[in-house]
């Protein structure tokens, strides 16, 4: 679960949960309350990787840094089952959709919405409040209310999550 590398090892913030079967190695900071699902693997082992607050990061999602280089994911950020993310920097409140490739050095604004399967490329930049889809990502539209409260919502319940795998746990059958 928790591996130190190279001299570096992971942190993990006051009531955040990392699955027993997630990987998190060496350069890794995660704040409090974050939500860090089964099969995950965060690696850093040649850059540095700082999971935000509040911060879900789900099944299968794959966070990696460049050399040298750092990833940083904001405060109640939430990424999508099977994400692969090697951004530079992904702002507050943004949702990061299942499946969707977010590469090497690019940024995300905060409230901006990345939807499934979408790909932002390498140094690409989504601005913030904006909904991105496609391959290569494009703006499609404006974050509206909806989508707003509909998230809002979704990110409560990953913080619910890790408090209750942290205060129950899972039973081995």
């Amino acid at each position: 679960m928790l591996y130190g590398f190279d001299g570096k090892r992971p942190f993990v913030g006051e009531g955040s949960y990392v699955s027993e079967h997630a990987l998190v190695i060496g350069d890794v900071i995660i704040r409090d309350n974050c939500y860090i699902g089964h099969g995950a693997i965060i690696r850093g082992d040649y850059g540095a990787i700082v999971i935000g607050p509040g911060t879900a990061i789900e099944e299968g999602v794959i966070i990696h840094a460049p050399p040298g280089k750092r990833c940083e994911i904001g405060t109640r950020v939430t990424v999508g089952h099977g994400a692969v993310i090697h951004a530079g920097k992904i702002e507050d409140f943004a949702v990061i959709g299942m499946g969707a490739i977010v590469s090497l050095y690019s940024e995300i604004g905060a409230y901006t919405i990345v939807a499934e399967g979408a790909v932002v490329r390498m140094r690409q930049k989504i601005p913030a409040n904006a909904v991105a889809g496609g391959n290569p990502a494009k703006v499609i539209r404006s974050v509206n209310e909806k989508d707003l409260e509909f998230w809002k919502r979704g990110k409560e319940i990953y913080v619910n999550l890790a408090a209750k795998y942290l205060n129950s746990g899972m039973e081995k059958l």
